[in-house]
């Protein structure tokens, strides 16, 4: 199976890329960089950077559209840190970016029967791909976002990655066949503690104390903005091992729309018209065996690294 990440390279986003390049069912063929976490081209540069330090530098990464206008969130600092990767300092990548986000996903669909898009930041890439009607009509994704049975966590009602393009995300579900919604209803259920991060830590290697600093960042935040939690959700990362082992969730099947407009904007919630596509809605998870798999993938990557 051929995978695409489309990445907003923070923390999270970091142990999803470190989960497909851990993953010997999958081959990655590309990432392609958007914004929400951090800028497009901090997001670029960030995902080079771990590239190289995993032994891959050989994967292109494409940068996407950035919304007009789009400000680094006060709150999204916090979590992952002013560079994205909770201050972990990273060598500056030797390798550069390439060339259009939205042109590669496109030619990957055409191209690649047996691919898989994971988006784990806002849509934007994705929806303009969907002018492409065989993209629409073929490409399967697999993206973390929402939240359909649980609060959101950037408003009452909205998803952070949603709420940053809600129009993209509604395109995504109006227009895409084949979708998988990885919200806040299950990434919220895989919880990650120091506990496991010192395991990493442990190994002493330069990947090892890469993923146990950013996640121990990460970690802290969390103890911060969601004391209940116990540790921090591994939301991206969730999104990558459902499009590997789909039998990872139990999964509802609706028509979904995003509200775009009023009070509730950003809101992911069943289409009351019933004409869209059918969305696999995730809703149930196997939390340990996902938290197995996630930890002896990561920890095997980090210590070759």
């Amino acid at each position: 199976m051929k995978l695409i990440l489309d990445l907003d390279t923070g923390i999270d986003d970091a142990f999803a890329l470190a989960y497909a390049l851990a993953s010997p069912e999958v081959e990655l063929i590309g990432v392609t960089g958007t914004y929400g976490n951090v800028t497009v081209a901090d997001g670029v540069r960030n995902t080079l950077a771990l590239l190289e330090l995993f032994g891959r530098p050989d994967i292109p990464v494409y940068p996407g559209p950035q919304r007009e206008g789009f400000e680094v969130a006060e709150i999204s600092a916090f979590i992952h840190g002013t560079n994205g990767l909770g201050e972990v300092e990273l060598p500056a990548p030797a390798t550069g970016p390439a060339g259009s986000a939205v042109e590669f996903l496109i030619d990957a669909v055409h191209t690649h029967p047996d691919l898989v898009i994971v988006p784990t930041g806002p849509s934007t890439s994705i929806a303009a791909a969907l002018d492409d009607d065989h993209f629409a009509e073929h490409a399967r994704i697999v993206m973390m976002g929402g939240a359909l049975t649980v609060p959101g966590n950037v408003r009452p009602w909205a998803e952070a990655n949603v709420w940053q393009d809600p129009e993209a995300t509604n395109e995504v579900f109006r227009r895409a066949r084949h979708v998988t919604m990885i919200g806040l209803d299950v990434t919220l259920k895989t919880l990650l503690t120091r506990t496991e991060t010192a395991q990493w830590r442990a190994l002493g290697t330069p990947g090892g104390t890469m993923l146990a600093d950013a996640a121990d960042h990460y970690i802290g935040a969390y103890a911060t903005t969601s004391p209940h939690l116990g540790g921090c959700g591994l939301h991206d990362p969730l999104a990558v091992a459902v499009a590997i082992d789909p039998s990872l969730v139990e999964c509802l099947a609706l028509p979904m729309q995003v509200d775009v407009a009023g009070e509730t904007r950003g809101r992911t919630i069943g289409d009351l018209s019933r004409q869209g596509p059918l969305v696999n809605v995730a809703v149930g998870v196997d939390v340990e065996r996902f938290l197995g798999a996630f930890l002896s993938r990561l920890t095997r990557l980090a210590a070759n690294t």
